[in-house]
């Protein structure tokens, strides 16, 4: 089975129009636009309470302890603060974190 080629334009293609955008935005004195792009709000609350809340029935109703079901969903938990708290800017507190965490390892 052959394919018809496809067709290309005869001319230079088109140059982006994308880059004037970005200077607009550049010279307003802004790195994003306005909005809550980026930013963990109480819609992704929500969504992320009823996830781990239907992880937790599902894993118990399919027959796992419940010590077990705990200790997962307090591990994605803390996966997830993670996630958040290094892709918002907070190298302070995460540091802080792994500090109380490194020393209570080291039993100080």
């Amino acid at each position: 089975m052959s394919l018809p080629p496809l067709p290309h334009p005869a001319g230079p293609a088109p140059a982006c129009t994308c880059a004037p955008a970005a200077e607009a935005l550049a010279l307003a004195g802004g790195d994003e636009p306005d909005g809550a792009a980026g930013r963990f709000g109480p819609t992704h609350a929500l969504i992320l309470l009823i996830a781990v809340l239907g992880l937790g029935c599902g894993l118990f109703l399919a027959g796992t302890e419940l010590e077990t079901v705990f200790a997962l969903l307090g591990g994605c938990g803390a996966i997830g603060a993670a996630t958040l708290t290094a892709g918002g800017g907070g190298r302070r507190l995460m540091s802080l974190f792994v500090e109380a965490a490194v020393r209570s390892g080291a039993g100080k």
